[in-house]
């Protein structure tokens, strides 16, 4: 393939090239060239001959407080040469005032006498992962980052205007990406018994609507549903092991629950099977009854919105 495309020095150089090329040779070329998505697919196949290099992939997993994160993380982190960091976010506001933190440097420059602004905590963790990813990748082993996504968005008024984690890390690496959900009325029954409502105003209605902010947020990545995971665990884990491309272990539901992740707040007899729904409080009962956002995420979720009978 030697000489066939030549190094440029700019992606600019590179069009003109390819256009002067189609020009020369092949008007038909020229002409689809005029069609942008098809030039941006040319000009990926042209940097790739020309030697530039691919990014790194990396998997990130995906899922609000309470609903069943922490027990497909912990199957995930049980498949061969893995490496899962549990609880991401570096822009989280949930640190506390008093932790002690000596080898957390993103924690201390929060809590410190002066501290930065967004873009250097960005620049601090990308730094950082960047030096973990790649020795990762020497030993042999796949990374994964387990999203805080309850940081993001159940926290505090509204939600704020900053990057998801996937938009953090997407111009560096090749991102295989995992949403996992539950039935909304489990997880928030579920939020209301740990005393984690950490939105405002608190509710349903409102809890339904940043769930679906959330989803929005996260549309081109791979779904999957935790009823569906407790029905059948080793299908869904193969499927979970397709889509973040990682090497299946058959023991999984075996090795589990030896696993230590932080946030590890879930279920802890290392059985995968599905439970009896907690029972509705009136009050809650009348929540669904007049949420339209919760009516809207039931339907996007395709669960039924009852809680007599979903």
């Amino acid at each position: 393939m030697n000489g066939l495309v030549p190094r440029v020095s700019t992606l600019q150089g590179l069009q003109r090239q390819l256009a002067l090329a189609a020009a020369q040779r092949d008007p038909a070329l020229a002409e689809r060239l005029r069609n942008s998505e098809e030039l941006q697919n040319l000009l990926a196949e042209a940097e790739t001959l020309a030697g530039r290099p691919q990014r790194p992939v990396l998997r990130t997993v995906h899922h609000f407080a309470c609903t069943g994160g922490t027990l497909i993380s912990k199957c995930i982190a049980a498949m061969p040469c893995t490496r899962l960091l549990s609880e991401v976010d570096p822009l989280s506001r949930l640190t506390h005032k008093n932790s002690f933190l000596p080898a957390d440097l993103i924690g201390l420059a929060k809590l410190g006498s002066s501290p930065p602004g967004q873009d250097t905590l960005l620049r601090i963790f990308r730094a950082g992962l960047a030096a973990l990813a790649e020795d990762t990748r020497a030993e042999g082993r796949d990374l994964i980052l387990r999203d805080h996504a309850h940081s993001h968005f159940c926290c505090g008024s509204k939600i704020p205007e900053r990057p998801s984690l996937q938009q953090m890390l997407e111009g560096n690496y090749r991102l295989l990406s995992l949403v996992s959900v539950r039935h909304p009325l489990d997880s928030y029954l579920s939020l209301l018994r740990r005393k984690w409502v950490h939105w405002q105003p608190a509710g349903l209605e409102e809890y339904a609507r940043r769930y679906l902010a959330f989803l929005d947020l996260y549309a081109g990545a791979e779904l999957l549903r935790y009823e569906d995971f407790l029905a059948e665990p080793e299908m869904c884990m193969r499927q979970i092991c397709s889509i973040l491309d990682l090497a299946f272990n058959p023991g999984f539901q075996e090795d589990f629950s030896a696993v230590q992740l932080s946030g590890d707040s879930g279920r802890g007899d290392g059985v995968i099977a599905p439970r009896p729904r907690r029972p509705v409080p009136e009050d809650v009962k009348q929540e669904v009854r007049v949420s339209s956002s919760y009516a809207a995420l039931c339907a996007r979720l395709d669960y039924d919105p009852d809680p007599e009978t979903a």
